[in-house]
Order: structure tokens, then C-alpha cells, then sequence
């Protein structure tokens, strides 16, 4: 398990009694410290985002490989409660926790009308958007993001998770 991933079990999940198991790295998308895992009874797919040079937000994989070897978008019919990203600067951390009817009605899952994205921007609370269509998908995406510290909301992460 990376580091980002680590210290969010450590600082988050055990305080909010989310258990881990079942980890497994994927081969693909290593870069981006692609996993999967479960979160109590959840199927969590996870990468972490990468800091571009020229753009505000930063950058996320979001695919796999069919059984031609060929990348594709995941399918609103795979398996998985949610997918979420980790971001970090220097001196920041947070976590996005997508939930997957969300990336649905965003058009980043396949469905049976629309092929959906291979990658995306994330754009954390502390990322400034340089133009519209980044301030309206930091808009949205807010929603669904918690900034890890020694003031992190517990009550928003068991929400985003569905935690009873």
C-alpha cells in the first residue's frame, strides 16, 4: 500500500471504523498506485492523481484492459461501489470519494449510449480554476471530497461512504 493510502487508513478509515481487506495492487496504472480493495463490505477502486506542469487540478487513469489487450473506460456494469482519488501537494492531502451512479451521470463510466473517459482532472478546495469548465467540474466534485488533517470532517467521510 502507498504512503497517501497508508496515512488515510490510518488518520481516516480507522477513525471512522472502515475497515480494509481484501487489497490487491493492480499491474496496470502502477504510476498512479492503482488498487482495489474493500471498505467494511464496499469495493473501493483507487489511484492516486499526479501534479501537471502546465494545468491547474491534477491528472487521474481511470481504465482497464479488455480481453483484446486494448484500454477501455470502466463499464457502469463492473463491479465497484466507488472510485476514489488521492491528492497531494507538499503539504496537503485529501481524498475524492466518487460514487459510481455519480461518474454515471458525468459520463465517466461507459454505458450502453455513451462511451466514457480513460482519464480526468480533479480539482481539490485548495486547486484555483482558471476558466469555466474547470470551475464547474470543481464545482460538482467538491461534493465529493474531504481534505485529510487534524481537522478533517469524520461525519462527511462516513456520509460520502453511505456509513450507518
Amino acid at each position: 500500500m502507498d504512503t497517501n493510502l497508508t496515512q488515510i487508513k490510518t488518520e481516516v478509515y480507522d477513525q471512522c471504523l472502515l475497515k480494509m481487506s481484501n487489497f490487491k495492487t493492480e499491474l496496470e496504472s502502477t504510476e498512479y498506485k492503482a488498487c482495489q480493495f474493500k471498505l467494511n463490505e464496499l469495493s473501493i477502486i483507487s489511484r492516486n492523481a499526479k501534479i501537471t506542469p502546465k494545468k491547474v487540478g491534477q491528472f487521474v487513469t481511470f481504465w482497464q484492459r479488455n480481453e483484446n489487450g486494448s484500454i477501455e473506460p470502466f463499464d457502469e456494469t463492473d463491479a465497484f461501489d466507488f472510485y476514489i482519488v488521492n491528492v497531494k501537494t507538499d503539504a496537503k492531502l485529501g481524498q475524492f470519494v466518487f460514487p459510481k451512479a455519480v461518474l454515471i451521470k458525468k459520463g465517466i463510466l461507459s454505458t450502453s449510449k455513451k462511451e466514457g473517459k480513460r482519464a480526468f482532472r480533479v480539482y481539490p478546495n485548495w486547486d484555483i480554476t482558471k476558466n469555466k469548465q474547470a470551475e464547474r467540474t470543481q464545482k460538482w466534485q467538491l461534493d465529493y471530497f474531504y481534505e485529510i488533517s487534524n481537522l478533517t470532517n469524520m461525519s462527511k467521510v462516513t456520509e460520502l461512504y453511505n456509513v450507518k
